[in-house]
């Protein structure tokens, strides 16, 4: 097996040193009060900075975009002088961050942030939960379900996306590399996306073409902010939990890679499913899309290195993203390498805020 994961690779004039992405992965660790990026969250990342690229954990752009506690923002300076202790520490370790900029919509509740979720229309997402923090044993997340959200007027609409261009501006401030715009997992701009859950008969809803017009505005006014060198949109076709599945939903996807083909964005990164039997993305798709968008393509979703070079090697993708592997591997890339023994989640409590170093920055090196 060739070794094309460890090859450099120029993203749209970012050089990275490897075709290794360490994926997005939500960990509520911020300090409270503020939702601020803090040291312990930097050495995380510094940690795992023998990726080529790393994309943060999701990061609301408001108040009302978050849907879960201890999530960090990019809307209050305290926030972006918090991300600045994480951008120096990638930096001085080689690699590249960009920041994944985030609002929840629909998949929210009052009790996060004591705001009522606000979506395309003022449907409730059935079995979909989000999680605070009350005391349970063990510092454990308790899973609350969502709350119905109030349809999104236009002035909503253009609050949120000025709420994302000075998100990217202020994670440009914050020393971040770009900014990926998460229109995936059934959050806001997913929601608005599929037809299940955007019942609007307005400029934003009632056809495919209509449906993809937030995503296009909100990447525009990032794009005229940052640059579109700066810019990446993560997408998931392929996924449907938080009551989001949508069978005109791959028709959708390609017409919104078209606008960003437009637009001219970095990179598109798919979110695929990670679960064991999840189904495998058909390789139409791919071909397709990568006719369709000319820039970088990205694919995360559990895969192990043979089928990353796979795709690699195909040139259906230009890198893979990794997640529960670099949580627990902060050397992931240099295990892979040695084919050396995998660190383990060494306890679940651990996964989302427990607010201390356990289950997140004492996973050991192989050195150790």
């Amino acid at each position: 097996m060739e070794n094309t994961l460890y090859t450099s690779y120029d993203m749209n004039g970012i050089a990275l040193e490897n075709r290794f992405l360490m994926a997005p992965m939500t960990r509520s660790r911020a300090t409270q009060p503020g939702d601020v990026p803090n040291q312990l969250m930097a050495t995380y990342y510094g940690q795992r900075a023998s990726a080529g690229i790393i994309i943060t954990e999701a990061t609301q752009v408001s108040m009302q975009g978050m849907g879960y506690a201890k999530t960090p923002g990019i809307f209050t300076q305290e926030q972006i002088d918090g991300w600045k202790l994480t951008t120096d520490q990638v930096h001085k370790k080689g690699s590249k961050i960009f920041l994944q900029l985030w609002h929840v919509g629909r998949v929210s509740s009052s009790q996060v942030n004591g705001l009522q979720p606000i979506g395309p229309s003022a449907v409730t997402a059935k079995e979909t939960n989000v999680y605070i923090f009350d005391g349970a044993p063990n510092g454990d997340a308790t899973f609350i379900p969502v709350e119905e959200p109030r349809e999104m007027n236009q002035d909503d609409i253009n609050q949120v996306i000025e709420e994302f261009r000075i998100g990217a501006k202020n994670a440009i401030e914050a020393g971040f590399d770009g900014v990926e715009i998460h229109g995936a997992n059934g959050y806001l701009i997913d929601q608005f996306l599929r037809s299940n859950s955007n019942l609007r008969t307005d400029d934003y809803g009632g056809t495919k073409e209509k449906r993809t017009r937030l995503l296009t505005e909100i990447t525009e006014a990032v794009v005229n902010e940052i640059g579109a060198d700066r810019t990446g949109v993560r997408l998931s076709p392929f996924i449907s939990f938080k009551d989001m599945s949508d069978p005109e939903m791959l028709e959708t996807i390609m017409i919104a890679s078209r606008q960003l083909e437009k637009i001219g964005v970095t990179y598109i990164h798919l979110c695929e499913a990670d679960w064991a039997d999840a189904p495998d993305i058909p390789v139409e798709f791919r071909k397709e899309l990568r006719s369709t968008f000319n820039n970088t393509i990205i694919a995360t979703g559990n895969k192990t290195p043979e089928q990353a070079e796979e795709l690699l090697q195909h040139n259906w993708v230009d890198l893979i993203g990794f997640g529960r592997k670099f949580l627990t591997n902060p050397d992931y890339p240099q295990r892979v390498k040695l084919n050396a023994s995998m660190n383990e989640i060494s306890d679940n409590h651990t996964l989302f805020g427990g607010g201390d170093a356990r289950g997140y920055t004492d996973y050991p090196f192989l050195e150790e």
